[in-house]
Formats: structure tokens, C-alpha cells, sequence
């Protein structure tokens, strides 16, 4: 976008005048930040509605991403650097007296989404206007996000994230465009015309009012929208006065704020049924608002159902989304009166899906009780796609009722959301070559079967620009200098960066980038946490959500182990270390806040220990979210990517981390597989068990006391959990891995895997001596990551899945 300063200065001119009736010069920092978030945002809403005029115009085919969270992070740097107007916009507040490096850490994470799952779909989304393809995400608005982590005492507390107060800046509500959505009642159904139908009567009704987020591509004119639904009683007032003046307040408030409920707070606790409730409530909020908007334009552009796949992919994101198969049939058959057959084929060439997980609590069931009280209409239609589905499965495999039940959408009372893609959608990938084959040789394996025509895989990609070229300034333009600019359009360009490998003179130019941005962590954690760490020291990174499954503790084990070989040899030479944990547990996981607790309580011991003071250092950093990985990433240079083999679906952090050059320990696991195919044996530290071996090892029984008998060390560190040393006992982490206390013991082969661990840990030490050859890794890393660029992945949805040119 081409402006010159004058017209920016006129624009924030007019925008503080306009909106607090003074001049620039005489805003507030407040008043300027959301007077030039203000601009920014018209500017994108005219080159969004060229851009739509253009495809519209076209009859270009447009896909809809469904994706229960989004984690956009913040919008105010990423648009002036993808509209190449930020040195522009930051000349012209300096001379009005503004710091836009000031104004850009005003602005919060929008509130939208949790962890990888919501990082990649924002990825995505910038990668669909980058490429130029017209594409629309529905999520919710969430008004207080997941929550805002602090951390009390060792304890993770959660307190609402008021992100709106700030971040509204950048949606434009549609209160005239808001979709009905009808929970509860009944269905009514009597024949017509030699026809059955339906009508939902009784019901409990809520409007959902779509709001636009505007998102930028890298020197694009194409601009996508992310549309956020608002859940809204359907009464025009916000109190009802027969309850109020009856002196009844609460009850007189009471549909407003049970309507409001359902997009207060992303993932509800749901540990009790009302949580549970909520959560359903939420998933068809999203999808029968999102599906009623898509036909609706639909139909007001081309007037007839039946073209809909030609024109339409509808993308589920994760099982979350999945009532788009009964309601999209609803939609078919109810409203537009098709007959089953067409509406199921209509539905299944317009639908898609990504699996995001072989974790078992993510592949949602509903009680089926609890979806025929709340989605009486659509529950008739599961029932209806079941008994079809279940009738062809007795046909293909007669009298094998366990393998028939496994594969239907309604068994043993409960409805099972991953079984309703499977039998619709017309193509379901896996996010990295090893998940996409465990998917179809074990969890999907009979549906694969079936039709493996329909399954594919799509290896994830991070949107680099935003993890590379500004969120590594320095990082960027060492490489420009070093290879030019190319990369900044097309990722692979990075493999330039290999002709200068084994060249000492710039690897000591990269690490002398690391360390300022090592510094600048290390001014973090000391305002944040009062912890001062040695920008010198090794920074040995985990930031993830925090789940038993990615090994968080397996780290915590290791460290505990160093801490004490130093305390029985405080002469020993090794490289000395700090350990960054950033991580939010569940608001209903036990076990995570455990293992955060544990840190925590290392942490405080480690760090009060004259005994390694310059050796060893541990910091878990609270409320991780995009903006402060943007300061750890740059920073990093151990990737910790250390899940049990077969249970990581791809990951993106890692990604992340490899081309700000952090070199990765980790297991084969998700996209580490992909990373290890780039880089090799000698550019990351491998360890642990591979997803086969796993799998033997469940079959042949799993002991975990085994390899503590076999440990005297091992022995010796679980112990330390129960002695108090770390600041009280952490009898239930110690239960979980040797009794079955809390189900499966060790249910992640944690202890099978501390010894290979532990070998690879002490090949970092000795390689982090030879910076050279420590260095040369990190530049290999950085080389070999333009494959995990998400314009690759998108490229791979639009030509493979959604059939778009």
C-alpha cells in the first residue's frame, strides 16, 4: 500500500479529531493508539471490500475455516508490517511526539484462542491473504479468553482476561446481520405433499451479532476477514422490567445473561455438566451461525443449493467444529427441502477435516442425553446419518458389532463428534507425515479402509514472517545482508544460508544476534519475575500448553538430576544453564497444575542455592500468550520437543524455534519426524523411544518401577518429590508415575524414557563448548526451516482439499 506521510498525518489527524475532538499532538497515548488502530482498520475494510468486489466478481470459490479458537495475538505491528507502512507510520508519530514501539506494547493478545490448535489457524488465515485466496474464519468472541494466568505461591490462578477493553479497537460489529439459534424445545414433525417435515417449536432462542476482524497479507491487496459471533438474548432490552419493579433484579437480568454466557470464556471448565452444557452450546453457536451466513451469501449470489461445492469448502478444524455435518444437512433439508440423498452429497463435497489429535479426550463424545435436551432437531439428523452409516457397516462387516460401534456416531450412549467427519467429509488429513499414518493405521485405520482415497496429510506451517521478520529484527537483517531479501516472499530462499556453514565469521555474527536477544528475555524475566539470568548461559527453552503427554515433567525430572550433580561436585564443568518454562494448564487439569507447581517449587530452590549460583538457573515466565513468545523464541537455542513418540500430532512451536535457530532435543514425535528429514542426525539431539517401540512396549506391558529398580539415580530423584526439598511434597506427581493412582502408571513412559534423556542432555553440554560447532547447527536449523512456512500448507489445503485455484 502506497501512502506518503502527509497522507498518513492527515488520516491520524482526522481520526483524533473525529473520535476525541482534539489534534494528534494533544491525544493521550491512549487517544493515539486507538486513533491509529483506527485508521489502519479503515484502511484494511477498503482494500477488503476491492478485494471482495474482485472475487465476487470472478466467481471465485471461497472456503470457511471453522476453528473453535483463533490465537491471533496482536494486530496493530503485524498490519503495518504486512502493508510495508510501519517505518511511515512510526516517522510520523515521532514527530508528533508518539513512540509506536510504545504504542505497539500497548495493545493486548486478542483473547480468541489457547494454544497450538488456534495458533495455527490465525497462521493460516494470514497465509490465505498472503496467497491472495478469498477465505473467511468463524470463531466466537470471546469476551475474557481462556483467562489470565498468575502465579500465586507455585499455584497457577486464573482471573478473566479483559482483553476487549482494548483490543475492540479492531472489530466492526454487524448487529443488523445477527443469525437465530435455537437450543432446546421440541420437534414437531407432520407429512406434506407425500413429504415428512419438521418444525423445532419450544425452544429457547439466542442471537449470534458477527463481528469483523480484518486480516492482512505480506505486500497483498487481498484482505480476508475473521468473523467473531456474539451470543445476544433476542429481546431488545437488557432487563426486563416485570421482574425489576416486582423487586425480582436478578431474575429480571436473568435471559440476557444466560444468552451473554455462552461467548464469556473460551474451553469452560466442563468437569461438571453444566460446564459441559455451555461447552455444546458454544460448538453450535459457532457452527449454525457460521452455516446460516455461509448459505445465505451463498444463495444471494448464485441462487441455487446445488452449486454450493462448486463454489464453497467448508473446513472443520479439529472435532470442535463437527456439528457442521448435522447442521448443514439441516440447513439442506429443512429449509432448502432436498431430498436426503442430494443433501448428503451436496454436504459431503463441501465439507473437510482436519484431525488434530490421537489424544482420546479430544476426539469429543456428548452424552447422548445432553445433545437430544439441547439440539433436539439436530439430534434426530445424527440418528438419521447413523442408522444409514451403521446399516452400510453391517453390510461390509457383518457381526462385528465392537468394530461397527467403534466407527458409528451414536454407541453405548454417547455421540461421537470425529465419527460424524469421518462419515461425511470428502477429505481428512493429518498435520504430519507420522500422525497422518497413525491415523491410518490405527485410529482412523477402518474407516481408512473403507475409502482411503479420502485421507491425506497437510504437514503444518507457521506464518514465519511474524515468527522470523518481526519478531527477530536483527536475525532479519543479518540475513538480507547475508542472502538477500527473497525469503521474505518465498521461505526457501532460507536454504541460501547453507553456502556460509562452517564459516566462523558468520556464525559469530548470528550468535552475537542471539545474544542481544537473549538480553532482552533476560530484562523480561528480571521486571517480570525479580530472577536476574546470565545472558551468557545456554537458554534451554519449553513453551507449550502444559500437558503430561508433552513431558513437561520429564524436563523437570532432568533438572532436578543437574541440580543435583552440581551439589555433589561443585567443580564440575559444564556449560551453565537456564531452563524458561512458559506454559498455562487447563483450568480443570489436576495433574498439569501439579507439574507447574513443581517447577515452581525447583525454581525457587535452584535459584536460592548459593551451591550453583552461575551454573544453573530455572524460571517458569506466567500468562504465556503470542506476544511474549515473540521475546522467548528469538531467544531460544534448545527447542525442548520432547512428547512420547506418537502422541504429538505435528507441533508449530518447534517450527518456530528451528528458524530463529534454536536446535531441537526431541523425540520423533509430530513434525519432528519432518524436522529431523531436514537437518539430520548431526543437527539436533534425538533421544527416546520411536512411536513403534511405544506402542511393543504397551503390548509386552509397561512397568515403570522396572527402570526405577534399574535407576539408583532415577530412585533417588523421585524421591526428592516426596522429601520437601523443593518446597513442600509432590506426592501426587510421584503417585502418578509409579502406582495407578490417577489411572495408567507413567501413562507417558516419562521413566522409559530418562536415561536416553539424560544422554542427550549431556551431548548438549559437551556440543554447547564448541560454539563453532553449536553455531553451525543453529545456522543449519535456520537454513532448513522454509519448508514449515504455512503458504506451503495452504498452497497443499487449496489444491488438494478445498479445490481451489
Amino acid at each position: 500500500m502506497e501512502l506518503t506521510k502527509k497522507q498518513i498525518l492527515d488520516l491520524l489527524e482526522n481520526e483524533s479529531g473525529k473520535s476525541f475532538g482534539c489534534s494528534l499532538a494533544e491525544a493521550s497515548k491512549l487517544q493515539a493508539y486507538k486513533a491509529l488502530c483506527t485508521v489502519i482498520r479503515d484502511l484494511l475494510s477498503k482494500q477488503r471490500k476491492s478485494f471482495r468486489d474482485d472475487f465476487i466478481a470472478k466467481e471465485r470459490k471461497q472456503v470457511y475455516y471453522m476453528s473453535m479458537e483463533f490465537l491471533v495475538g496482536t494486530s496493530l505491528r503485524n498490519n503495518l508490517f504486512n502493508l510495508g507502512l510501519e517505518d511511515k507510520f512510526a516517522s510520523v508519530l515521532k514527530s508528533v511526539g508518539f513512540s509506536l514501539s510504545e504504542l505497539y506494547e500497548m495493545e493486548p493478545d486478542a483473547g480468541l484462542g489457547n494454544g497450538g490448535l488456534g495458533r495455527l489457524a490465525s497462521c493460516y488465515m494470514d497465509s490465505m491473504t498472503t496467497l491472495g485466496l478469498p477465505g473467511t474464519g468463524f470463531s466466537i468472541r470471546y469476551e475474557f479468553g481462556i483467562f489470565r494466568q498468575k502465579i500465586v505461591d507455585g499455584w497457577q490462578m486464573e482471573f478473566p482476561d479483559d482483553w476487549l477493553s482494548m483490543g475492540d479497537v479492531w472489530l466492526r460489529a454487524r448487529e443488523d446481520e445477527a443469525f437465530e439459534v435455537k437450543f432446546g424445545g421440541n420437534v414437531a414433525q407432520w407429512e406434506e405433499g407425500g413429504r415428512l417435515c419438521f418444525r423445532h417449536e419450544n425452544y429457547n432462542s439466542v442471537m449470534a451479532v458477527p463481528y469483523d476482524m480484518f486480516i492482512s497479507g505480506y505486500r497483498s491487496p487481498a484482505v480476508n476477514k475473521l468473523v467473531l459471533w456474539s451470543a445476544k438474548s433476542p429481546s431488545k432490552n437488557s432487563i426486563d422490567l416485570r421482574y425489576f419493579v416486582r423487586g425480582e433484579h436478578l431474575k429480571a437480568l436473568e435471559e440476557n445473561t444466560m444468552a451473554e454466557v455462552i461467548s464469556k470464556v473460551l474451553y469452560p471448565a466442563d468437569d461438571h455438566i453444566e460446564g459441559k452444557r455451555l461447552r455444546l452450546k458454544q460448538q453450535y453457536l459457532l457452527v449454525s451461525a457460521s452455516l446460516q451466513s455461509i448459505v445465505r451469501q451463498h444463495m444471494k449470489k448464485y441462487g441455487d443449493i446445488r452449486t454450493l461445492p462448486d463454489k464453497v469448502a467448508i473446513h472443520i478444524n479439529d472435532t470442535h467444529p463437527a456439528l457442521c455435518v448435522p447442521e448443514l444437512m439441516r440447513i439442506l433439508l429443512d429449509e432448502h427441502m432436498l431430498e436426503w440423498d442430494e443433501a448428503w452429497d451436496i454436504a459431503c463435497r463441501t465439507l473437510s477435516y482436519t484431525n488434530h489429535t490421537v489424544m482420546s479426550e479430544a476426539l469429543e463424545k456428548w452424552s447422548e442425553d445432553l445433545f437430544r435436551e439441547l439440539l433436539p432437531r439436530v439430534y434426530q439428523l445424527v440418528c438419521e446419518i447413523n442408522r444409514r452409516l451403521v446399516s452400510g457397516l453391517y453390510e461390509k462387516y457383518p457381526g462385528d458389532i465392537g468394530k461397527i460401534n467403534y466407527m458409528a456416531a451414536i454407541a453405548n450412549g454417547e455421540v461421537k463428534m470425529a465419527n460424524l467427519c469421518l462419515a461425511a467429509c470428502h477429505k481428512i488429513n493429518g498435520v504430519s507425515k507420522l500422525h497422518s499414518e497413525i491415523l491410518k493405521d490405527s485410529l482412523f485405520h477402518d474407516y481408512y479402509v473403507l475409502d482411503n482415497q479420502r485421507f491425506t496429510n497437510v504437514t503444518n506451517g507457521i506464518a514465519y514472517r511474524r515468527w522470523l521478520c518481526q519478531s527477530n529484527p536483527g536475525l532479519t537483517s543479518l540475513l538480507k545482508e547475508l542472502i538477500g531479501d527473497g525469503f521474505m516472499r518465498d521461505s526457501m530462499a532460507l536454504e541460501g544460508l547453507l553456502k556460509y556453514a562452517g564459516d566462523n565469521a558468520v556464525i559469530e555474527r548470528l550468535a552475537a544476534v542471539k545474544r542481544q536477544n537473549k538480553e532482552r528475555l533476560a530484562a523480561y524475566i528480571s521486571n517480570a519475575n525479580g530472577i536476574n539470568v546470565d545472558p551468557s548461559s545456554l537458554f534451554d527453552v519449553q513453551i507449550k500448553r502444559l500437558h503430561e503427554y508433552k513431558r513437561q515433567l520429564l524436563n523437570a525430572l532432568q533438572i532436578i538430576r543437574m541440580y543435583r550433580l552440581i551439589k555433589e561436585n561443585p567443580n564440575l564443568d559444564i556449560p551453565p544453564r537456564t531452563f524458561v518454562f512458559a506454559a498455562k494448564a487447563s483450568s480443570g487439569y489436576f495433574m498439569a497444575k501439579q507439574i507447574i507447581r513443581l517447577i515452581c517449587g525447583i525454581a525457587n530452590t535452584v535459584n536460592a542455592d548459593p551451591a550453583v549460583r552461575g551454573k544453573l538457573k530455572v524460571v517458569f515466565i506466567e500468562d504465556y500468550k503470542v506476544s511474549l513468545a515473540e521475546i522467548i523464541i528469538p531467544a531460544a537455542e534448545i527447542s525442548e520437543q520432547i512428547s512420547i513418540a506418537g502422541k504429538e500430532a505435528s507441533g508449530t512451536g518447534n517450527m518456530k524455534l528451528m528458524i530463529n535457530g534454536a536446535v531441537t532435543i526431541g523425540t520423533l514425535d509430530g513434525a519432528n519426524v519432518e524436522i529431523h528429514e531436514q537437518v539430520g542426525d548431526d543437527n539436533m539431539f534425538l533421544f527416546g523411544m520411536h512411536a513403534d517401540e511405544v506402542e511393543a512396549l504397551w503390548r509386552s506391558g509397561y512397568d515403570p518401577l522396572a527402570y526405577v529398580r534399574h535407576s539408583p539415580e532415577l530412585a533417588d530423584i523421585l524421591r526428592t518429590l516426596r522429601s520437601g526439598v523443593f518446597g513442600g511434597s509432590y506426592d501426587d506427581i510421584y503417585n502418578s508415575l509409579l502406582t495407578r493412582a490417577y489411572g495408567t502408571a507413567d501413562a507417558y513412559m516419562t521413566l522409559a524414557d530418562f536415561e536416553s534423556y539424560k544422554a542427550a542432555q549431556d551431548r548438549v553440554s559437551e556440543t554447547y563448548r564448541d560454539a563453532y560447532k553449536f553455531g553451525n547447527m543453529s545456522l543449519v536449523n535456520i537454513a532448513k526451516a522454509g519448508i514449515f512456512s504455512s503458504d506451503r500448507a495452504v498452497a497443499e489445503y487449496a489444491k488438494n482439499i478445498w479445490y481451489m485455484k
